[in-house]
This record gives C-alpha cells, sequence and structure tokens, in this order.
C-alpha cells in the first residue's frame, strides 16, 4: 500500500511540473515587446480654445471631435484650454497667447469672445497658423471654418493640414 502511495504521489508531482513548465512556455516569446500602454504622439499638436464650457459645449463638441479625429489619423497631440473670468476679448486674448506660446501647429477658437480674441492676436502673429469656427473670410494665417453640419471633418482637415505642412506660415 505505502509503494501505491508513492507512486502516486510522484505521478502527481510530475504531472504538476509538467503543467508548470507547459504554462510558461505556452505564455508568449519573452522577446515580443509589449503593447504600449499610452498613445504615441508625433511632435505636432493642435490646441483648442473655447468658453467655459470648455469641450462640452454645444459649439465646442463637434470641433473637439474633428481634433480627436485628425489626432488619430496623424498622431498630433490635441489640447484644450477654455477661457474663465469675464466674458471680453481682453480676458480672452492672454489664453490665445498661452496655446502660441505652446507652440502649437494650429490654434483653433470657437465661440464669440475666445473667437475675437483669436482674431485679434493671429493679426499681431503672423507665423501662427490660426483657425476659427464661424463667419468671415479667410486671410493670411487665419482660416475660417464655417459652423455647419459638416464641422467636425472641416476642423480635421485643417488639422490634418497644420500637420502635414509642419506647421507655422511663412511670411
Amino acid at each position: 500500500m505505502r509503494r501505491t502511495s508513492w507512486l502516486a504521489a510522484g505521478a502527481g508531482a510530475v504531472v504538476l511540473v509538467g503543467g508548470v513548465i507547459a504554462a510558461v512556455l505556452l505564455s508568449g516569446d519573452d522577446d515580443e515587446a509589449p503593447a504600449p500602454r499610452a498613445r504615441q504622439y508625433s511632435a505636432h499638436s493642435a490646441c483648442l480654445l473655447t468658453d467655459e464650457h470648455g469641450v462640452t459645449g454645444s459649439e465646442a463638441a463637434p470641433v473637439w471631435a474633428g481634433m480627436e479625429d485628425a489626432s488619430l489619423a496623424t498622431k498630433a497631440k490635441v489640447m484644450n484650454l477654455p477661457v474663465f473670468g469675464p466674458d471680453t476679448t481682453a480676458n480672452a486674448v492672454p489664453y490665445v497667447n498661452t496655446l502660441v506660446q505652446r507652440h502649437c501647429d494650429v490654434v483653433i477658437a470657437v465661440g464669440g469672445t475666445p473667437v475675437a480674441a483669436t482674431r485679434d492676436v493671429a493679426g499681431r502673429t503672423p507665423k501662427t497658423r490660426f483657425a476659427v469656427v464661424g463667419e468671415g473670410d479667410t486671410k493670411g494665417n487665419l482660416t475660417v471654418i464655417p459652423q455647419a453640419e459638416g464641422v467636425r471633418a472641416a476642423v480635421a482637415r485643417v488639422v490634418k493640414d497644420a500637420v502635414e505642412d509642419d506647421g507655422g506660415v511663412t511670411d
């Protein structure tokens, strides 16, 4: 009886060790790099200036969605900055200047006051590319994106163009 117990215990140990070895061998190749956990971005960026409602505001949501679409296609980083405080152009201008100082390939604005401030700064900052959602004419370093049903796709195109042109506007 003792001999059978020893044989059973030995067989169990062999099965256990075999299972561990099989699990290690089937777990994958150690030479494979693990999939990155964070998205790998290019050196390009597009920045959105909004009112205090941020990217969830009714005007800004489709603009932000277009920027995210472009980011997926180009690997450009997208960021947003809401304007807080008094609803005046003078209050919003420093926010636009912040995005210029961040060296965004394109600064996009949506909403009355952010658009007015961006138009003001664009006139004084010819080497930066700007886009505003609203009405008016495209000229120089300022692109106007009409507020219409296709605003998401239009914004994505503006961001892609800015990234492909390597950002900036030449004199």
